[in-house]
């Protein structure tokens, strides 16, 4: 942020206030916009880039809590599961219905 700041301080008002000329040179706007962005602005486009990679980084840490009463997937147990443990055969009595 400092080094924004420094260069914020150091450039004259003319290049400022400098508005780009589009049509110079037979480029495009978004040519144009491209060049401002990455020469004049530069720090400030880095500046931003790196405002929203504390603000994603930030928010991913915020989401990541562990609450005890969640379910956990556990891939050993499910690698290490035998037919035996993953159906159990149960007889029903006729007329009796599923118990729940």
């Amino acid at each position: 942020m400092f080094l924004v700041a420094s260069a914020v301080a150091t450039q004259g008002a003319a290049s400022k206030n400098a508005l780009p000329d589009a049509n110079a040179g037979g480029t495009s706007n978004i040519e144009a916009i491209g060049r401002v962005l990455y020469t004049d602005y530069a720090y400030f486009f880095e500046a931003a880039g790196f405002i929203l990679l504390v603000a994603m980084i930030g928010a991913i840490v915020l989401t990541l809590r562990h609450k005890p009463q969640v379910k956990r997937q556990n891939i050993g147990d499910q690698v290490a599961r035998t037919p035996k443990k993953g159906m159990e055969v149960v007889q029903i009595k006729p007329g009796s219905g599923v118990e729940l």
